[in-house]
C-alpha cells in the first residue's frame, strides 16, 4: 500500500473512498473554549487532513462546518475533497427519526451532505429532546431498537482487534479506529488500569529510530494495517505531528513487535451503561 500525504484513501464497498487519517473533534463542551474546534479544523485542513470526524453530541459541529466552508471560500479545498463523518445519537435510533436528525445535522453544519453517517453508540436511549433522558432516580432511560448498524471501534497497539480485523478484511469492510493513541484518563468513562499507550517503551524505541514520536508510530502502525484512524487534537503542533506519518514505514518485524503489545483491554468501557441490553463491549469482537 503506497500511502502519501496527498493520497491515503482506501476504497469502500460502495465505490467511495475514505482517507486513512482523519481529525477527531470530540471535546468536553464544558472545558473547551469556544472557537477551539473551528481553528483546529482549519489548521488540519491547511496541514493536509481531508477527513474530519464529528458528531451532534460534541456540540461543535457548527464550528466544523464553518471551518470547512471558510476553506472552500478561500479556494483551499473543494467540498468533494473533504470526507466528513457525522453520527446519530442514542435518542434518535428509531428509523423515523434518522432522516430528520440527519437534516438537523446538515443545518448545523450548513453543508449539503455528509460523506458518512453512523450510529454513535449501539445503545438506544428514550427518544425525546433530552440528550441523556433520566428517570426520577437520575438513571438513564434505555430504549429498545431493532438495530442493524455499523459503528466505529476502539483500535490501537494495546487493543489490536485481530479477529475483528480479519473478519472485516474477508468481507471488504473498512475499520475506523477511535482512540488510536489511547484516550483521556477520565475515570468516569475510561479504564485507567491500562497504562498510557504513549509511554510504551517499544513505541518510543521505534520512534527514536525514525525520529518520530510514540504517537506517530502508533498511527503509522494502524494505517499500515488498513485501519482508518481519527486522532483528536486541538493542539496545533500535535495536529501537524499526527499528519507526519507518510514519510516512513514500519518494517514487518516492527509491525509484529507492536502487534505483540496487544493486551486485549479497552480504554473506553462506558461501564455506567453496562446494564443496557445492547451494551456491546461484552462480546469477544
Amino acid at each position: 500500500m503506497n500511502l502519501t500525504a496527498e493520497n491515503h484513501r482506501v476504497p469502500l464497498s460502495d465505490g467511495n473512498s475514505i482517507p486513512l487519517l482523519g481529525l477527531g473533534t470530540y471535546a468536553d463542551p464544558q472545558k473547551t473554549p469556544k472557537g477551539s474546534c473551528l481553528e483546529s479544523v482549519k489548521i488540519a485542513i491547511d496541514t493536509g487532513y481531508r477527513h474530519i470526524d464529528g458528531a451532534f453530541v460534541y456540540y461543535n459541529e457548527h464550528e466544523v462546518g464553518q471551518a470547512i466552508r471558510e476553506k472552500i471560500a478561500e479556494g483551499r479545498i473543494k467540498r468533494e475533497d473533504i470526507f466528513y463523518c457525522g453520527k446519530l445519537w442514542n435518542t434518535c435510533h428509531p428509523p423515523e427519526l434518522v432522516r430528520p436528525t440527519l437534516e438537523k445535522t446538515l443545518k448545523i453544519l450548513q453543508l449539503d451532505y455528509v460523506d458518512l453517517y453512523i450510529i454513535e453508540l449501539p445503545m438506544a436511549f428514550k427518544p425525546g429532546d433530552a440528550i441523556y433522558p433520566k428517570d426520577e432516580n437520575g438513571k438513564i432511560i434505555y430504549h429498545e431498537t431493532d438495530l442493524c448498524a455499523t459503528w466505529e471501534v476502539e483500535c490501537h497497539p494495546y487493543f489490536t482487534q485481530p479477529k475483528l480485523l480479519e473478519f472485516c478484511r474477508q468481507h471488504d469492510i473498512v475499520i475506523v479506529g477511535y482512540s488510536p493513541l489511547g484516550t483521556s484518563r477520565d475515570e468516569t468513562w475510561v479504564n485507567v488500569s491500562s497504562p498510557p499507550l504513549l509511554k510504551d517503551p517499544v513505541l518510543n524505541a521505534i520512534g527514536k529510530k525514525y525520529n518520530k514520536t510514540a504517537a506517530q508510530i502508533a498511527l503509522r502502525f494502524s494505517i499500515q494495517r488498513g485501519v482508518v484512524v481519527i486522532p483528536k487534537s486541538f493542539n496545533p503542533q500535535r495536529i501537524r505531528e499526527n499528519f507526519q506519518i507518510f514519510d516512513f514505514s514500519l518494517t514487518e518485524n516492527e509491525m509484529k513487535e507492536i502487534e505483540a503489545l496487544n493486551k486485549n483491554v479497552r480504554y473506553v468501557e462506558l461501564l455506567m451503561w453496562r446494564d443496557h441490553p445492547e451494551y456491546p463491549f461484552s462480546d469477544e469482537y
